[in-house]
C-alpha cells in the first residue's frame, strides 16, 4: 500500500486554466488524460517521481457524472470552488479492501488521446464523500501504463497536509498504530474537530519545497 495520486479539482475558470496554474507553481509539464466514459469526468496528469501523479479534473455534462459516486463528487468540489479533493492509495490486490469495508470495487477506464486504455479498480469514494480525510483505494490492471510512466522530472510529493484524525485514517486504511500510508511522504494532521479534507500538498522540486 503507498500514495498513488492525489486530485485536484477545476476552478471556476476551468479545467486548462486551472491545470495551468498548477504547472507553473509545481514546475511540471500537463498531460492530457482523456475521459472516464464511466464516471462522467476528464483530467489532465502531472506525471511525477517515485511513480506517482497529480490529476486535475473536472465533470463532463453527461448524465454518468450525476450517477457515478466519483462524478458526484468531483462535481460537488467544483460547485464549492474546487481544489483539493482527495488522495488515493494504490494495491495490489484489492479484494482484502473489498471484504474488509464490506463493498465492491467499480470498474475505471479511460482512454488517453494515443489511444491506450487504462483500466482500473477502485474503492472508496463514498467514503471520501462522507468523511473527506480518507483516502479512496485503487488497484491498477496494468502497471506499465500508470499516468507517471514516462515522467521527465525529479518533483516528488513531499507531505499531505490533512485536517482530521490521523487514528480515524488508519483505521480505514487498516493499519496498526505508528504505520503510515507511505514511508515517504509526511502525513500532517491538523483541526481534528473541524471541517475533514485534504488541505495541502507539498511538492519537492529543484527550486525547493513547494506548497499547494
Amino acid at each position: 500500500m503507498r500514495v498513488d495520486h492525489v486530485s485536484y479539482t477545476a476552478e471556476h475558470d476551468g479545467l486548462q486554466a486551472t491545470a495551468a496554474r498548477l504547472a507553473k507553481v509545481i514546475g511540471v509539464d500537463p498531460v492530457d488524460g482523456g475521459v472516464h466514459p464511466r464516471f462522467g469526468t476528464r483530467n489532465i496528469i502531472f506525471p511525477l517521481a517515485d511513480e506517482r501523479y497529480v490529476e486535475v479534473v473536472d465533470c463532463l455534462d453527461h448524465p454518468a457524472s450525476d450517477k457515478a459516486p466519483f462524478g458526484q463528487a468531483v462535481k460537488a468540489r467544483m460547485e464549492a470552488g474546487g481544489g483539493w479533493l482527495g488522495w488515493c492509495v494504490r494495491v495490489d490486490d484489492i479484494s482484502p479492501v473489498e471484504e474488509r469495508l464490506g463493498r465492491p470495487a467499480v470498474e475505471g477506464n479511460r482512454h488517453r488521446p494515443d489511444g491506450v486504455e487504462l483500466r482500473w479498480r477502485q474503492l472508496g469514494i463514498k467514503g471520501l464523500m462522507s468523511d473527506p480525510q480518507l483516502p479512496y483505494y485503487v488497484q491498477w490492471e496494468d502497471q506499465s501504463v500508470h499516468p507517471s510512466v514516462g515522467a521527465s522530472t525529479s518533483v516528488t510529493i513531499e507531505g499531505l497536509q490533512i485536517a482530521g484524525d490521523p487514528e480515524r485514517v488508519k483505521e480505514w486504511l487498516g493499519l496498526p498504530a505508528g504505520q503510515t500510508a507511505s514511508s515517504d511522504i509526511d502525513f500532517t494532521f491538523v483541526a481534528p474537530r473541524g471541517t475533514p479534507g485534504l488541505l495541502a500538498v507539498t511538492f519537492q522540486t529543484p527550486e525547493g519545497l513547494v506548497t499547494v
